[in-house]
């Protein structure tokens, strides 16, 4: 090894040394030590320990979200704990003088409890009001709660649908902001906040354990909200409706069964391994019902059940996923835009003659829904994905998000939530089993009234996100002037957006034919992501139109 090299792993292993003795952890304080022992002498070693310490896990809108670990660039206790401090610093600073309140959730992923407590102990310990939720519990309860309770903040411990490794960190913010998760500069003011946190030790942190437990009236109050997205009690054509559901290894069930008690719907036939939380996640490489294989489960129950549909949720059951049978006897899992859609309809009758009244998507999402707005006479907004920024469109009576994600109550959570879109799928069957209809009959009765889009994507997983840059930068300097046969006829960079149209790292190709084509990075995966969307003038003619276009982009990624 070079003096340079040795130099600079001694600085690495200085910072290891000073993070791990700051780190309450037992068990990565050893991982942590193994390393710095091994790292002088074994080169892979060396080279884990120097991405350990390569930065840190960066706080932005999306909060935190990483493989668990020891390391700034892990997600463990030493970097909650900075950001709980740096959170409650922020809160402290905007607070005008009082004691803020902050509520906090967390799912059953390993080590969300400890990150629970160690916030609601840091919180106490700032002078806050800190509220931790009874048990654990859904991503939409803790944002539901925020506004129930009157936070000034809520925290949910989740890294939703990541893989099993991983865990992360979700900040929402009441008052003003309705309970919806932060969005610039809130974040940018948390982030200054704990770096400066970063700069001590956490051990030098005040924790107190004087902060509340709720008892289970928020939760209940979220089930009878939720319950009410049905309509009257035990819709018609209810009894009897034969279903199957997942949740994923998740902690979505309990909650849900609540929910469906409370509505009148009758119990699914459940993927009974999947049902409860497991922090393993043994049945699934990737807990996410966009992945494939992961709803084989709950295929199998369904088909067994002789069930009408399927339904999932993803751990936190902040998404939902639903399944068709088809014709070939194969069960076939509706697009995000397929279900959005659906619902898009479903809210638009409701809200038909308010002109008021706001449909909202993602701009990554179907154009589908503009036009369900338009033949209503209702407004449409696009936004920037996430409901961070769906959830804030003005007058908004429902959003959805291509990605499984859908906004059907906003009076009640201004985040996506899964389970309140089981219950707007589940009336929306029992209604049509009423007429001898399916869900799969209202699918087409969407593209009846607005014609036939397709939605497509192509994903490109890589493990150097340097990858995704350079991808992003060559289409910009080479842009694109056509996609196999079809002609770019406008071009849009999103990083130039000017005025209210939303801003980021997205690249929009509007087409002759009307399709369109959309570049972006995940925002919490390793993913740059395509989306498609075409319109046809029949179902046969959309999807052709699908897979010539999905041709030629992944001719362009080649």
């Amino acid at each position: 090894m070079s003096e340079q090299g040795a130099g600079a792993l001694d600085d690495v292993v200085a910072a290891a040394r000073t993070w791990s003795a700051q780190d309450p952890d037992d068990e990565t304080r050893a991982e942590l030590d193994m390393l710095i022992a091994r790292a002088q002498e074994e080169p892979d070693a060396a080279d884990e320990l120097r991405s350990r310490f390569a930065g840190r896990l960066q706080f932005g809108t999306a909060g935190l979200r990483g493989a668990l670990g020891a390391g700034p660039m892990r997600m463990n206790r030493v970097l909650v704990a900075q950001a709980a401090a740096g959170l409650a610093a922020y809160l402290r600073e905007t607070a005008s003088g009082r004691a803020p309140v902050v509520v906090i959730g967390y799912d059953g992923r390993r080590n969300s409890d400890v990150f629970a407590r160690d916030s609601a102990e840091i919180f106490a310990g700032a002078g806050m009001r800190a509220v931790l939720l009874p048990r654990m519990l859904p991503t939409p309860v803790l944002a539901f709660a925020v506004r129930h309770l009157g936070a000034d903040a809520g925290v949910m411990v989740t890294a939703s649908h990541n893989p099993p490794a991983d865990n992360g960190y979700k900040v929402y913010l009441g008052g003003d902001n309705g309970g919806a998760q932060i969005v610039p500069p809130a974040d940018g003011d948390i982030a200054a906040h704990i770096d400066r946190v970063a700069e001590g030790s956490v051990a030098d942190l005040p924790r107190s354990g004087d902060y509340g437990v709720a008892g289970d009236e928020a939760v209940d109050a979220y089930v009878r909200a939720t319950a009410a997205v049905a309509g009257a009690r035990a819709p018609r054509g209810a009894d009897g409706m034969a279903w199957a559901y997942t949740a994923m290894h998740g902690v979505g069930w309990e909650t849900f069964a609540r929910v469906l008690d409370e509505a009148g719907f009758p119990r699914p036939a459940a993927a009974a391994a999947q049902l409860h939380p497991d922090e393993a996640f043994p049945t699934v490489a990737f807990p996410n019902p966009e992945e494939p294989g992961a709803m084989d489960l709950v295929f199998e129950a369904a088909s067994e059940a002789g069930a009408e549909f399927a339904l999932a949720h993803d751990p936190d059951a902040d998404r939902l996923a639903v399944a068709i049978p088809g014709p070939d006897g194969e069960w076939r899992r509706l697009t995000g835009n397929e279900v959005g859609l659906l619902l898009g309809l479903r809210a638009a009758r409701a809200a038909s003659g308010d002109p008021d009244a706001t449909l909202a998507c993602s701009l990554v999402s179907s154009p589908g829904l503009s036009a369900i707005a338009e033949r209503y006479g209702l407004r449409s907004a696009e936004t920037l994905t996430g409901f961070k920024w769906i959830s804030r469109t003005p007058d908004l009576v429902y959003g959805y998000e291509e990605a499984l994600g859908y906004l059907v109550n906003p009076e009640t959570v201004r985040d996506k939530d899964g389970i309140s879109a089981a219950v707007a799928v589940l009336a929306l069957a029992a209604e049509a089993r009423t007429d001898g209809r399916t869900l799969a009959d209202l699918v087409d009765e969407v593209s009846d009234e607005i014609g036939h889009y397709s939605s497509g994507q192509v994903s490109i997983r890589v493990d150097d996100t340097s990858v995704i840059a350079h991808a992003m930068a060559s289409l910009r300097a080479e842009p694109p002037t056509a996609f196999g046969v079809r002609t770019v006829t406008e071009a849009t960079d999103l990083l130039a957006a000017s005025g209210d149209a939303p801003s980021g790292d997205i690249l929009r190709y509007m087409l002759d034919d009307g399709s369109r084509v959309i570049f972006r990075p995940s925002g919490t995966e390793p993913k740059l992501k395509v989306y498609l969307d075409v319109r046809g003038t029949s179902p046969a003619d959309a999807e052709a139109r699908l897979t010539a276009l999905e041709t030629a982009v992944r001719a362009r990624l080649a």
